[in-house]
């Protein structure tokens, strides 16, 4: 083992772990330790190992083929199939996109004190495209570099969180390695669905099997192969294991603040700290539900303004950082299902549109209710698409034909 070799293999993994950090994470992060405490928190550790697993796969794919998953679609696959497949990875991407859309939104009005609204902090992030393409120009290692930064803000940010809450260690113990939910119902079960659907991304599986072809590795050498395999697997956990961490952060912080609250007792406190939101809670005795936007103003309700700033730097953090992972996944599904090369500019500008104008309509028409209730949406659809992207990884690396003497056994 060689720390240096290491080194020399880590980024692609950090790229991929993004996926595990995005808007839409956090919102399903945030809701199941509203709604079920610590009870949800094996589901999560579950989902990210079989994440793992089905990364590991896609790199590996990569890796013995030197072909991304989307070529090995084009190679495998007749035309009809592959339409479909292409058409539904798209989905997933601009559904994806929309999240960080919505996510950047609520951040930026947070940040701002309401002064921008909504629909102001949508086309704030259609300067991301721009920002994003500039950096790629720098080469992928600065751009691995500047989104190793972007994690490392997620994790002071909601590790702040974590430290002021101050979650109870024992129910947090218990949640992880019980695999069981007393007194749980359809809300909890709905929860522990979600949590599954946000966790694992089908277009990752494309994306990480084309990251890994960023580093050469000499495909005759079957050692050479075996190695790039090892580090790219330990890169892979050492990553998600991170991206692990943070998710934890979010789901106890809430589990411990505001599990069994109900909106008349966040009104009340709201109200006497003056907050601006305290009307955003109907003073009901109806059980308190919480989202993105929510979840920063009931944080600075019990704990502070800071508690509502760092959070909202958080979301910000992880919107932009969803950004280029989903160009990035745009452009190796398009050139690998269709053949097709676009410039980097206009792909980005295209899913860009695509993501941004529904998500405009809702921001201008509507609340903010709505712009939250269309990524619980997103979150489902996301778990509609996985088998457009598991089947054909799990069936070419099991295939001798595909990865030779790699074939997965199992």
């Amino acid at each position: 083992f060689s720390f240096r070799k290491l080194w020399a293999f880590t980024g692609p993994g950090f790229l991929m772990s993004i996926a595990y950090l995005d808007p839409g994470n956090i919102e399903s992060d945030l809701q199941s330790g509203a709604v079920a405490g610590f009870k949800l928190l094996w589901v999560l550790l579950l989902a990210t190992i079989i994440g793992l697993l089905l990364q590991r796969l896609a790199a590996r794919l990569g890796v013995v083929t030197g072909l991304h998953l989307a070529e090995v679609c084009h190679r495998q696959y007749h035309k009809v199939p592959r339409i479909i497949l292409w058409l539904m990875v798209e989905l997933a991407i601009i559904g994806s996109d929309m999240q960080e859309v919505i996510g950047s939104a609520i951040a930026i009005n947070l940040l701002s004190v309401g002064r921008i609204p909504l629909w102001g902090g949508v086309l704030i992030t259609i300067a991301d495209t721009f920002v994003f393409l500039f950096l790629d120009k720098y080469g992928l290692r600065k751009l691995e570099a500047f989104f190793g930064l972007l994690i490392t803000i997620m994790a002071l940010t909601f590790g702040y969180e974590y430290v002021t809450v101050k979650p109870n260690q024992e129910k947090l113990l218990q949640g992880l390695f019980i695999p069981y939910c007393q007194d749980c119902g359809t809300p909890q079960l709905e929860q522990a669905v979600g949590i599954v659907g946000a966790v694992i991304m089908p277009h990752n599986m494309y994306l990480h099997s084309a990251l890994v072809k960023s580093r050469q590795v000499n495909r005759a050498d079957k050692r050479e192969v075996r190695e790039a395999n090892k580090y790219f697997f330990i890169e892979s956990c050492i990553a998600l294991f991170v991206s692990f961490i943070i998710n934890i952060f979010v789901v106890t912080v809430f589990a411990e603040a505001f599990f069994n609250k109900t909106n008349a007792d966040v009104s009340q406190v709201c109200a006497n700290y003056s907050s601006p939101h305290s009307s955003l809670f109907p003073n009901n005795s109806e059980a308190l539900e919480v989202d993105i936007y929510k979840g920063g103003v009931v944080l600075g309700c019990y704990f502070g303004p800071a508690a509502l700033y760092i959070w909202a730097i958080g979301i910000l953090a992880a919107g932009q950082s969803s950004t280029m992972t989903g160009t990035y996944s745009g452009q190796f599904v398009m050139e690998g299902f269709l053949n097709l090369r676009w410039s980097r500019f206009a792909r980005v500008l295209l899913t860009r549109s695509i993501a941004i104008t529904p998500t405009l309509f809702v921001a201008i028409f509507q609340d903010v209710e709505h712009l939250t209730g269309m990524n619980d949406f997103l979150n489902v659809l996301m778990s509609l698409q996985l088998p457009f992207a598991l089947i054909p990884v799990l069936t070419f690396t099991s295939q001798a034909s595909v990865m030779h003497d790699f074939a997965n056994g199992l």
